[in-house]
């Protein structure tokens, strides 16, 4: 797939989708899963069976923040440093496919697990976007981070959001690049869903349709034109991983969240990305973003959905490595492209 260049919805939609169509009746659903899921499962998978990486040689890190969370993380790989920040309801492995890829290119590539999410706990603070930003700090802190290119997904690239606009003396002092990848820095969900999508989250029949036979397909509106089996089960399994409080505190913070009055703070090369296909974080989310942080690069990916790092794994990091790399020359490519 080719990117085009130039000067991301609710992230609940497919929870509110896979409601209705249970209220449709699941035979119907299950149905339509099975044919499906013989398309999905057959076709080709850019990450060829990286989703779930381990990374047993890395170096594991653990930090302590402010409120007693400890957050889990490992560093792998050698040279230049890459810093990757998850997306909502994931957790580190959802970097896999990119991750495994940039060591490959000579990257020493560090990868966390947000507050609550993964094997990092949760602690007595309560859950905001701007700790988010505040641990991604304290992440960069404790591998002693220098020139890093630091890269976020969905609710990750909101922390690395945070960062460069609460923390820019850390960002100033640690950080060579940003890259955003399927962000938004507001507009997650209007006011008049966000109450009944917050109900949503935390509801036990939710997750039981997840977890059941038609779960692929629940959550089939976090991907572009071209799903593949495994991708939509791994999203499925991580949402149902993810604790409900964490779940549902996290997506009231995204709902609440404004960042865009800090944008025109950030001093940092900033690669912003999309896909045109994202139902979750839309992408003209992403292209104000790009419009409002002085210098960014926009990249939209025409076919692409809400998960590029599985989607798009070589697309991605190679825009990562460019941005560790040149990121002058990333700025020189903004406006080109449409």
């Amino acid at each position: 797939m080719t990117p085009v260049t130039s000067s991301p919805g609710s992230p609940l939609l497919w929870l509110a989708g896979g409601a209705l169509a249970a209220a449709a009746g699941i035979a119907a659903v299950v149905a339509a899963v099975v044919a499906a899921g013989r398309r999905w499962g057959s076709a080709p998978d850019p990450c060829d069976g990286q989703l779930d990486l381990v990374f047993e040689g890395g170096d594991r890190f653990s930090v302590e923040v402010a409120d007693g969370a400890v957050l889990d993380g490992v560093a792998i790989g050698e040279g230049p440093l890459v810093v990757l920040s998850h997306c909502w309801t994931g957790n580190r492995a959802v970097w896999s496919p990119v991750a495994s890829r940039l060591v490959e290119r000579g990257r020493r590539v560090v990868l966390y697990d947000q507050c609550g999410h993964g094997a990092s706990t949760l602690g007595a603070g309560r859950l905001t976007v701007s700790r988010l930003g505040a641990d991604l700090r304290a992440v960069l802190e404790a591998v002693d981070a220098r020139s890093a290119v630091v890269v976020g997904h969905s609710m990750g690239g909101m922390a690395v959001q945070v960062l460069a606009i609460d923390h820019p003396e850390v960002v100033a002092e640690r950080v060579s690049a940003l890259v955003l990848v399927n962000t938004a820095a507001a507009g997650i969900g209007g006011a008049s869903v966000s109450a009944a999508l917050r109900r949503l989250v935390a509801n036990p029949r939710a997750e039981r349709l997840l977890v059941g036979p038609a779960g692929p397909a629940l959550v089939r509106a976090s991907v572009g034109r071209s799903p593949r089996l495994a991708h939509l089960v791994a999203i499925r399994d991580d949402f149902v991983a993810t604790a409900p409080e964490v779940r549902l505190g996290y997506l009231a913070a995204m709902q609440d969240m404004d960042l865009r009055a800090g944008l025109g703070s950030i001093g940092a090369p900033t690669t912003v990305v999309v896909g045109r296909r994202d139902a979750l974080t839309p992408h003209r989310l992403g292209r104000a973003i790009a419009k409002a942080v002085p210098g960014a690069r926009l990249v939209e990916v025409p076919n692409g959905g809400h998960m590029l790092p599985y989607e798009e794994p070589d697309l991605v990091a190679d825009l990562i490595a460019e941005a560790g790399t040149a990121p002058e020359a990333a700025h020189a490519q903004k406006g080109r492209g449409s």
